[in-house]
């Protein structure tokens, strides 16, 4: 169990989607030594131009080793037909019970116009938190110990206003040093963002530099803390010199 044990998770509803809301956080936090994974709950496809969904895979693999991410799960959830389901709460919260993470990443809003899977990705991952930590429920979870995870953030992806940064339980990670990785990992995957989609890559750029820009730093992404956050360290928490 100790080997397998990763600091942090992030959980997308398909591959690409811990890259675009977080993938700048991910790259430094594994930079700053933690041990990094994402799980995806499914592989993304069918999607118009990638012809198998090895390629997807590949790609996501890709854009993790970008990230410096230790390990990449993906679950056989799927894709299109994501719905929040006993099964699907069991299969994220025994691979939370099997690599024991202190902080998991989570969608947090609806995406209109986009793909429902991200509604219901981000209430599988809450049930699923919630199921790690559960006793007397041994049956489910094929006798794996049970697993109390400390914190949940929440990161959005492009296409919500709602993470501004300015909401009380916000705070904007500063990614300046890893910007260029989060976009060479989004870059990694070649048939969801060809030529003809390289207005993407413009709008994750300018939504990191905004929220950057409004928190005082070059780049950043915004975090939502699903409890209140506290300091123990008034001037560091602040970055005041």
């Amino acid at each position: 169990m100790n080997e397998q044990q990763l600091d942090v998770i992030a959980v997308g509803a398909h591959p690409d989607d811990c890259e675009i809301g977080c993938g700048g956080t991910l790259a430094k936090l594994a930079q700053q030594g933690l041990s990094v994974g994402i799980i995806d709950l499914t592989d993304g496809e069918p999607t118009p131009l990638c012809d198998d969904p090895a390629i997807r895979v590949a790609e996501a693999n890709a854009a993790a080793k970008t990230l410096g991410v230790a390990k990449r799960i993906i679950l056989d959830l799927p894709n299109r037909r994501l719905f929040d389901s006993f099964e699907a709460r069991v299969a994220l919260a025994k691979q939370f019970r099997i690599y024991r993470p202190k902080l998991v990443l989570s969608l947090g809003c609806k995406t209109p116009l986009a793909s429902p899977d991200h509604w219901q990705a981000m209430q599988i991952t809450d049930a699923a938190i919630f199921y790690s930590r559960l006793t007397k429920w041994d049956q489910h979870f094929d006798g794996l110990p049970v697993h109390r995870i400390k914190r949940q953030l929440y990161y959005s992806l492009l296409y919500s206003g709602d993470f501004a940064g300015v909401d009380p339980k916000q705070i904007v990670h500063d990614i300046t040093e890893t910007f260029e990785l989060k976009m060479d990992s989004v870059r990694c995957y070649k048939t969801q963002f060809p030529p003809g989609k390289q207005e993407v890559f413009e709008r994750v750029e300018h939504l990191a530099k905004s929220c950057g820009l409004s928190a005082g730093v070059k780049a950043g992404e915004v975090l939502t803390s699903t409890m209140p956050i506290a300091s123990r360290n008034l001037f560091e928490t602040l970055l005041i010199d």
